[in-house]
């Protein structure tokens, strides 16, 4: 037990950090009912270029800037392929991610490139915990809060809308085309700025790096939502679902450091994860479906 507690605030660093990326996950797979797979290699991207820049000489803050704006061009792409070229919103997602992975090699010039925190100054680290979970909070209530701002505005409702209902979107005069690439973008900005925080906070970029991430950022999204629901019900609103989805991707990682804990074999780490994401995303079902059940007896009983 003392080891899991020593190992549970990397779990939330972890968490933090990845709820920034989950953040953008959320706002294509549910604000935008967008199936973008464009994220396993966006966020291989963000690390790729925070390393090679701050080893490069450039301030680290400026790097992570550089870095989400690669992320946004990655996401332009995207949009690029599926309004312009009609090709299907999960393959130019599949293609862009593909054509990414050559883009990470020619940026880093080999499969990883290691960011020493002895000889650079980093905002996050694995060695300084504590110092990184408060830097990592500064940044999801930052993004949270921008996110907020922005989805109120005119552009930012118009972006929901077309996510709720694109024919009608369409009707009020919506150019959905545009939204779409611009939900795109912020989301894979957001995608890349989280793989710069963790390559500084793991001390290295790799190639394969982004692998699964987009399961990751849909588990957090699914646990938050899950959570969220059963404590506020119809009361959760825009803001408390982005604060859920990052505290979805913290259980995520504290769940997987608790099979780590009880010393699960670290190859079949992929199949717990994927029986955590189907628990949580077979929950509104079978909830739904037991009310459902009891709502109909209920209804036979009264006729009997």
């Amino acid at each position: 037990m003392a080891s899991f507690v020593a190992m549970l605030p990397g779990d939330i660093a972890q968490g933090l950090i990845w709820g920034i990326m989950a953040l953008g996950v959320y706002i294509t797979f549910r604000i935008l009912n967008f199936a973008d797979m464009t994220v396993d290699g966006t966020f291989a991207l963000g690390g790729a270029v925070t390393v090679m820049l701050t080893i490069s000489g450039m301030p680290i803050g400026l790097a992570l800037i550089i870095a989400t704006l690669t992320g946004v061009l990655a996401g332009l792409s995207t949009g690029f392929l599926h309004i312009c070229l009609g090709i299907p919103d999960i393959l130019a997602g599949i293609l862009v991610q593909m054509a990414l992975y050559s883009v990470n090699l020619n940026i880093m010039k080999a499969s990883n490139k290691a960011l020493s925190v002895d000889k650079y100054v980093l905002l996050v680290s694995l060695r300084y915990i504590v110092p990184t979970i408060i830097t990592s909070l500064i940044f999801v209530a930052v993004v949270i809060a921008v996110m907020y701002w922005y989805f109120g505005t005119a552009q930012g409702s118009a972006i929901r809308a077309t996510g709720n209902n694109m024919n009608m979107a369409r009707a009020q005069g919506i150019n959905i085309g545009t939204m779409k690439v611009i939900g795109l973008a912020l989301s894979n900005g957001l995608v890349a700025l989280s793989g710069g925080l963790i390559a500084q906070y793991q001390g290295f970029a790799d190639i394969n790096m982004g692998r699964g991430s987009i399961v990751i950022g849909l588990a957090a999204v699914i646990i938050g939502e899950v959570l969220g629901n059963a404590i506020f019900g119809k009361k959760m609103n825009f803001a408390l679902r982005m604060i859920f989805v990052v505290l979805g991707a913290i259980i995520y990682y504290i769940v997987i450091g608790i099979v780590l804990w009880l010393r699960f074999p670290s190859e079949d780490l992929k199949l717990f994860t994927t029986v955590i994401v189907a628990i949580f995303m077979a929950v509104p079902y079978l909830r739904e479906r037991a009310v459902n059940s009891y709502s109909k007896a209920g209804k036979k009983g009264g006729k009997s």
